[in-house]
């Protein structure tokens, strides 16, 4: 629909961003249209037209895009023409737009900065025309009292193309009402839509069974597309460890793909929350290392490291330049002269900017395409670390060393030679037990049959039994993780008192119990996802734990940055006694921190007792 009901905003090189919020109706083809200013707060139509609309839809052969809940359009005609891409959002659709542009030697590009929004997705394949909807639209404007545009309606006549093996046209009717002006993402809004819905199945409407006109263009020929490698099955008992930790790890697999845009379009928070998930994939790899190995998780944990120190660029400019504001807020001392006051204002938000180029530069390279690809493929055929039995392995072992003793070769014996099964000797031999068949299926018929409730109960019984070696493996996995983590405490401890380190040496031992706090809780949220180890408790803990150094860790790192513009300030032959006060200010804020570490431990500790007994049961 138009890019003009919804919340607009104009975004870089040419490229408009707005919320779209609709409902859908499937129509009969001569269904009256409903009076449209009965809806609440609809007092008059406003503008009317009628538009012949004709848009081809784009994707990769295996159509990530429809796949992912996300339409990329050429649409002509109409007064909104152009491309269109529009994505999943919690309230509706974020849709972009960008101008038609020229074809080139007769054909259209799909433009890069739109392109860019799905990269995540389509990596470097080739998208390519899908499906052709032609749209014959009668569009009505309804406004209030004052004129002003409340939502838009649409009658749409429409004749589709699935351009996929096995696609057909088809036409139908349908209706579309769509929120406009601040109604779109509010609970007005909500409301609105709730009871047009309620008046247009009163009048003889349905809602629409197909999310968009896309998917009933496609239609059954979707099928015919093969699945993209993030859809793939893995071949893996659902019941065994290596099911639950691949569910594990395909979530932040996800979760690194669906943050990508955002944090190319530098949405709030985007780059915390890419780097967890880049962190929590290295971390489940680690933790888990024995229930899935192989060289390539290495290689992907190592390309994971490098992505999450460019991430964290970006973010602990971010954090520090959140701080420094809050800072500068709650001076009022008078002590900091102008200079001071405009580079803490100021200058991490020009690093954070830098930073932020340096992190979509990362995410347009070559190298994090492959890993994304690394991952689908790690995800589709897990490397599993299996073990043959020793009887097994033993075999193995003997057959190598007879093959390499210098012996004579194992020759068949004569009545073993395939001529010497022709003999009528052999046959008369073989004959003499024509019938051990026949009394063999004898015997196994009259061997009573296993009944219904004796299979079930069989059944259960495996299942319970495949459930408790999970239990049996990730529950051996979170134990490790958990005596790390008190190793470290007790590093930590033994050396914030310890005069012969450092300052910042003595703060890293914290940096390291930090780490382990947050390998502690993600095996813990994989083990009590999969498997009945109640590690509620202990991941609530180390949630709480990492919260603390957390905010220790940012307070560490705004005195780093500190002490550097410090020592720029003074090369400048600036004054730089505002930066020392904001330092202490830094590390007392730091030290407050800390204050609740002790408890935090003790929580740790109090909620791994009742795990550790159920994990010996």
């Amino acid at each position: 629909m138009s890019a003009q009901p919804g919340k607009t905003e104009k975004s870089a090189k040419s490229v408009s961003k707005f919320l779209e919020v609709e409902a859908k109706f499937s129509v009969s083809q001569d269904l009256p249209t409903p009076v449209l200013t009965d809806l609440p707060g609809i007092e008059d139509i406003g503008a009317t037209r009628s538009e012949s609309l004709s848009a081809i839809y784009y994707d990769t052969k295996d159509l990530r895009l429809t796949r992912a809940k996300i339409t990329l359009r050429r649409r002509t005609g109409g007064h909104d023409d152009g491309w269109h891409i529009k994505l999943p959002s919690s309230a509706g659709r974020t849709e972009l737009h960008h101008e038609l542009g020229e074809a080139v030697d007769g054909v259209y590009t799909v433009p890069a900065q739109l392109l860019a929004h799905v990269r995540s997705i389509i990596r470097n394949h080739p998208v390519e025309p899908i499906a052709q909807v032609d749209n014959q639209r009668t569009e009505q404007v309804l406004v209030d009292a004052s004129g002003a545009a409340r939502a838009e309606f649409c009658d749409d006549h429409v004749t589709a193309f699935s351009f996929l093996p096995g696609g057909q046209q088809t036409s139908w009717r349908e209706w579309e009402i769509e929120l406009a002006g601040d109604l779109p993402g509010s609970g007005e809004g909500t409301s609105f839509i709730r009871t047009a819905t309620k008046q247009f199945i009163a009048a003889g409407a349905r809602v629409s069974a197909s999310p968009s006109k896309l998917a009933s263009a496609l239609g059954d020929s979707v099928n015919n597309a093969p699945l993209p490698p993030s859809l793939l099955k893995p071949d893996v008992d659902k019941k065994s460890p290596a099911a639950a930790v691949v569910k594990a790890l395909a979530a932040n697999r996800d979760k690194l793909v669906t943050y990508d845009p955002k944090v190319r379009a530098d949405e709030w928070d985007s780059i915390h929350q890419m780097r967890v998930a880049t962190r929590e994939l290295r971390s489940h790899m680690e933790t888990f290392h024995g229930v899935i190995s192989g060289d390539k998780i290495a290689h992907i944990e190592a390309e994971l490291k490098l992505l999450a120190s460019i991430l964290g660029l970006a973010r602990d400019a971010e954090v520090v330049d959140q701080r420094w504001q809050s800072l500068l807020a709650a001076e009022d001392s008078d002590t900091l002269d102008e200079n001071t006051r405009n580079h803490i204002a100021n200058d991490m938000g020009r690093e954070y900017t830098r930073a932020h180029r340096k992190a979509v530069a990362a995410l347009d390279s070559e190298r994090y395409l492959e890993l994304l690809d690394s991952l689908d493929e790690l995800l589709a055929h897990p490397p599993l670390e299996t073990a043959a039995p020793e009887s097994e392995q033993d075999s193995e072992s003997s057959l190598v060393d007879a093959a390499s003793e210098d012996t004579d070769p194992v020759v068949p014996s004569a009545s073993e030679t395939p001529e010497a099964l022709e003999t009528p000797e052999a046959l008369e031999a073989d004959g003499e037990h024509e019938g051990d068949e026949d009394k063999a299926a004898e015997e196994l018929s009259e061997k009573p049959q296993k009944s219904e409730k004796e299979e079930k109960a069989e059944a259960k019984a495996a299942a319970k039994k495949a459930a408790k070696e999970m239990e049996r493996v990730l529950a051996a996995h979170l134990d490790e993780a958990y005596q790390k983590l008190l190793k470290r405490h007790k590093k930590a401890s033994k050396n914030w008192h310890n005069d012969e380190l450092t300052l910042h040496e003595r703060e890293e031992y914290y940096h390291d119990m930090r780490k382990a706090a947050k390998k502690l809780r993600y095996a813990a949220e994989a083990a009590g996802a999969a498997t009945k180890l109640k590690t509620k408790g202990l991941y609530a803990a180390c949630k709480k734990m990492q919260s603390v150094l957390g905010d220790f860790q940012d307070s560490v790192t705004s005195r780093d940055k500190l002490l550097h513009l410090a020592h720029a300030a003074r090369r400048r032959g600036e004054d730089t006694f505002g930066y020392g006060l904001l330092y202490q200010r830094e590390r007392a804020i730091g030290l407050e921190a800390l204050e609740d570490y002790e408890a935090c431990i003790k929580d740790i500790k109090q909620a791994f007792k009742p795990l550790k007994k159920q994990m010996e049961k």
